[in-house]
């Protein structure tokens, strides 16, 4: 595309410092004065969202003495054995673990030993030549323990330091070389990504932290240092913080942080301000994170409209796209990629720039596109989403894009994230943390942020400036509205108590909310285990109607509209068939609400806000079916908060 600027990487002072915190599996590490073991315990709750099928934690006191001590399931059985164990020491690593490779069991959770030297190692991320590691250490005589890709990876490292100090004492000027070396050495081996930590036997005072594809955060305070896999961990005991990037080795103690790039050398590393505060972590009287994010909304959509709307040109105002309005007005096509409840954001978002920009968009799944090799014009544009920034599948197509010499842009929710960092450019959601495994938020943050952009490309284009202030101020209201929305809580519950026995759920809306079925139908599987479909509803009668039958509830999303007589049709068609409806309706609306058997009611907005407005009553629903049938909400059985491996 002519005049668009090389491929780059997006500059973060563009955006505000906050940000979700996610991963699976979490990691955080602690060099200073006070027992460590008070942050490592704080920390892994604060993480536990992440993996939460085992965990573990290793501390080294001034003796050199190593205490290990892991527990299955969550961290208060860890913090129960610490607690009898009584270990001390201002030195140690701590991890709570998300299974990739073997089951749940204290053998394979982290940290794992790595021969006599590497004290301990916590690892996330996969380290996928591990087997063929494996058998070459275990013919040098290492010994295995667990079914874990991580111990290959420690007792690896244990190797190479063991080969880095057969040549000799390190020079007093670096007395830190042979670890740096050593770990060079290892990861130099190793395919695959990680986020790792490491303390070792013979260096009781430091530790050392790797990232490739696996975020790592270091914090700085006075006479101490923490480590961790996100920012969570660190609010409260320290507001500097490091972004570790990929390929970047850090050397920490108690005084002192040194990074080097694996083939770089030694590298100048940038301290940034890390905003946030405990509370975002805590439940503030709620049952469930969950629940909390869901009534967090009205004020997560109005951060990620602040200072992005102008009535005075009747757009949006977006600082960190790094591209020109003449730049992007020679863009004629958008992809838009990504996985999961960000999929449905993005296939909203094509209605929405298709409809208000006429502009093409084609939504894509990003572990499709990483492997696929589609024509793309040279003026096509490419927009990631991922709540994250982390997601593997969507970071490949990005960078599969960005090879390809197209530019990219990104709409995430954590600074620091690798997509933030790679993409040219992008749009920061502001929602704040949400520590919910099923996301509810971020998700209505990123409908919004894809609404303010649909009116930014129609601006740039053919719609008037009447109609873009109509748009303008139908999303100042929508906060309210949703606050409304979130009225009907304890109808919600009423209905679910009917509903919560059934095993099959059909989801079905048409156009703008299309999106909202399957949205709808996948948050009642993350946190229920209900099989749930979302479709058009016209859809309905091509095949999932035989599945109609009295024990299985169609929820219908029926706003007013263009398309509202027909989706009455299609309730017709399920009432005729003996299946149980219930309706997502707009207040005052009779018609539906005679068809229906169980209605609820929302607040009429604009037919491109009824996505968001429609979704509140669906997240709620989900969210009483699952606590009805004594399911972990925010923790689903199989699920992490983010998807990092393939």
């Amino acid at each position: 595309m002519a005049g668009l600027p090389p491929v780059g990487p997006w500059r973060r002072r563009a955006f505000f410092r906050d940000g979700e915190w996610i991963l699976m599996c979490g990691i955080v590490g602690y060099v200073g004065f006070r027992n460590a073991t008070e942050f490592l315990l704080e920390g892994l709750r604060r993480l536990e969202y992440r993996g939460y099928d085992s965990a573990g934690v290793a501390v080294m006191n001034d003796r050199r003495n190593v205490h290990v001590v892991k527990s299955v399931g969550r961290i208060a059985n860890l913090a129960a054995s610490v607690s009898q164990a009584n270990i001390e020491g201002s030195l140690g690593v701590g991890h709570t673990r998300w299974a990739t490779h073997g089951p749940a069991t204290e053998e394979n959770a982290h940290p794992h030993f790595g021969g006599d030297r590497v004290a301990t190692i916590v690892h996330n991320g996969v380290i996928e030549n591990y087997q063929s590691i494996k058998e070459r250490l275990e013919v040098e005589g290492y010994c295995f323990h667990s079914a874990t890709d991580t111990e290959a990876m420690a007792h690896l490292l244990a190797s190479c330091l063991e080969m880095e100090e057969e040549k000799g004492p390190p020079p007093d000027v670096d007395p830190y070389r042979h670890l740096v070396n050593g770990m060079k050495a290892a990861l130099g081996q190793v395919q695959g990504t990680y986020g790792l930590v490491a303390m070792f036997r013979d260096y009781p005072d430091v530790i050392v932290a790797a990232r490739l594809g696996s975020p790592m955060v270091l914090g700085v305070g006075k006479g101490e240092h923490f480590v961790a896999s996100d920012a969570s961990p660190l609010v409260g005991y320290t507001d500097k913080i490091v972004y570790l990037a990929d390929h970047q080795i850090a050397v920490i103690t108690a005084d002192t942080l040194h990074v080097t790039h694996r083939r770089q050398g030694r590298v100048q590393h940038s301290v940034e301000v890390l905003e946030g505060n405990v509370a975002g972590a805590s439940l503030d009287g709620f049952a469930h994170y969950m629940l909390k994010e869901i009534f967090e909304q009205p004020e997560s959509l109005k951060n990620a409209m602040r200072g992005r709307l102008d009535e005075q040109d009747a757009t949006a105002v977006f600082g960190g796209l790094n591209l020109t309005r003449q730049q992007l007005r020679s863009v004629s096509r958008l992809i838009l990629t990504a996985c999961g409840t960000s999929w449905h954001a993005a296939l909203l978002g094509e209605y929405l720039v298709e409809e208000l920009a006429r502009m093409p968009v084609e939504v894509e799944y990003a572990s499709e596109l990483r492997y696929r090799n589609p024509p793309v014009e040279h003026d096509t544009l490419l927009f990631s989403l991922s709540q994250s920034g982390e997601t593997a599948d969507t970071l490949a197509a990005l960078r599969e894009m960005r090879r390809k010499g197209h530019p990219t842009l990104a709409i995430c929710n954590v600074v620091g994230s690798t997509i933030a960092q790679e993409a040219d450019g992008g749009i920061y959601l502001h929602a704040g943390p949400e520590i919910g495994v099923a996301s509810t938020k971020a998700y209505t943050s990123q409908c919004l942020v894809l609404t303010m952009l649909a009116l930014y490309f129609g601006r740039l284009r053919h719609l008037s400036y009447d109609a873009g202030r109509r748009i303008i101020d139908a999303m100042h209201g929508l906060p309210d509205k949703v606050q409304q929305a979130l009225s009907v809580n304890e109808e919600i519950r009423r209905i679910a108590n009917k509903y919560s026995g059934e095993q099959n759920y059909l989801y079905l809306g048409r156009q703008y909310n299309f999106p909202t079925a399957l949205e709808g139908a996948l948050k009642l599987k993350e946190i229920s285990y209900i099989h749930a479909e979302g479709y058009p509803a016209a859809e309905m009668k091509h095949g999932p109607i035989a599945l109609v039958d009295e024990h299985t509830p169609s929820v219908f999303i029926v706003p007013q509209g263009f398309v509202y007589d027909k989706v009455l049709a299609n309730m017709e068609e399920i009432k005729a068939r003996g299946g149980p409806v219930i309706a997502v309706v707009e207040e005052g609306d009779t018609r539906a609400a005679k068809l229906a058997d169980d209605v609820i009611f929302t607040p009429s907005v604009e037919e491109f806000l009824q996505p968001i407005v429609s979704i509140i009553p669906l997240q709620l629903l989900a969210y009483h079916i699952a606590v009805l049938r004594g399911c972990d909400v925010d923790k689903p059985r199989n699920l992490a908060k983010s998807v990092t491996v393939e």
